[in-house]
């Protein structure tokens, strides 16, 4: 069981939240209903992703034993057999389209069936190819905001997209960036053939400016702090100032970013800098 659950992995799961970012920040749409629907989408999501890692976890178990670290994943060192893991794959990925079909808007399985395809193909083809394959997992984010907007009838904002795509794809470098650190090759990954060091640099630093100018612009909208009843939003920009320097110190000086996810939760820096925005976020748009 340990090793089961090892092959769902449970801490990608946070990624998640990011359906529910459309509720947060529309404080008018908040009710109990719509914190149920939000939360069901969540599961949904998980288990879906849940899936997914399944499926491409067995897809490069060959590769994945020449990996230091990802060696020991089941697949990869035999704790979990090929059939069991796929059966495992199956029954999460049907829950997960029954339970959105049944239980909530058709737009949402759309979104949901449309992340799933988009995986498969990452996991078969994109992920091969550089600059593809970083693009498609911040898509990915992307596509959670959607789901979460569908959920509570609300079209995400153009400013919520840009820097949730921004984001993800910063986090994603970053993890191409720690892949070369590591000193693996295209014999694990196709697509590092595609990348060095210096340009991973360089792109960093281009999105890194990108989203905290598009952060910037977004608290600082007239409309933007119309909508949301606040005109001091500009006080949360030092919490993700501080918070993307924080992570870029880990990626360049550390040399540590493989996993944002176990970072985000374990870091003590980046847990109060997220905590922080959120009280202050949830202050100037709910109190």
């Amino acid at each position: 069981m340990p090793a089961m659950l090892a092959l769902l992995r449970p801490h990608q799961w946070i990624k998640n939240l990011f359906v529910a970012a459309p509720l947060f920040f529309t404080p008018q749409a908040v009710t109990w209903a719509a914190i149920l629907r939000v939360l069901l989408g969540m599961l949904a999501f998980s288990a879906l992703a849940s899936a997914l890692y399944v499926v491409n976890d067995w897809r490069d178990r060959e590769a994945d034993r020449r990996h230091p670290v990802k060696r020991l994943r089941p697949l990869a060192s035999g704790q979990v057999t090929a059939r069991a893991a796929l059966l495992l794959a199956a029954w999460l990925a049907l829950g997960a389209i029954l339970a959105s079909f049944l239980l909530l808007p058709r737009g949402f399985l759309a979104v949901l069936l449309a992340y799933g395809l988009l995986n498969i193909a990452y996991s078969y083809l994109l992920k091969r190819l550089s600059i593809i394959d970083v693009m498609v997992i911040a898509i990915g984010f992307v596509l959670r905001i959607y789901a979460g907007g569908v959920l509570i009838q609300v079209t995400p904002t153009v400013w919520i997209v840009a820097c949730t795509l921004l984001l993800a794809l910063f986090l994603a470098l970053a993890k191409r960036r720690d892949d070369l650190v590591r000193g693996l090759d295209p014999g694990h990954r196709e697509s590092l053939g595609g990348y060095n060091r210096p340009f991973l640099d360089a792109a960093l630093g281009i999105v890194l400016a990108a989203l905290l100018v598009c952060y910037l612009l977004y608290t600082t909208q007239p409309e933007n702090m119309h909508r949301l009843g606040s005109d001091k939003l500009f006080l949360t920009a030092p919490f993700v100032i501080a918070g993307v320097l924080r992570y870029l110190q880990i990626t360049l000086v550390d040399e540590r970013s493989g996993s944002p996810t176990r970072l985000v939760v374990s870091d003590p820096f980046l847990v109060l800098d997220i905590l922080g925005w959120l009280a202050t976020f949830a202050w100037l748009i709910y109190v």
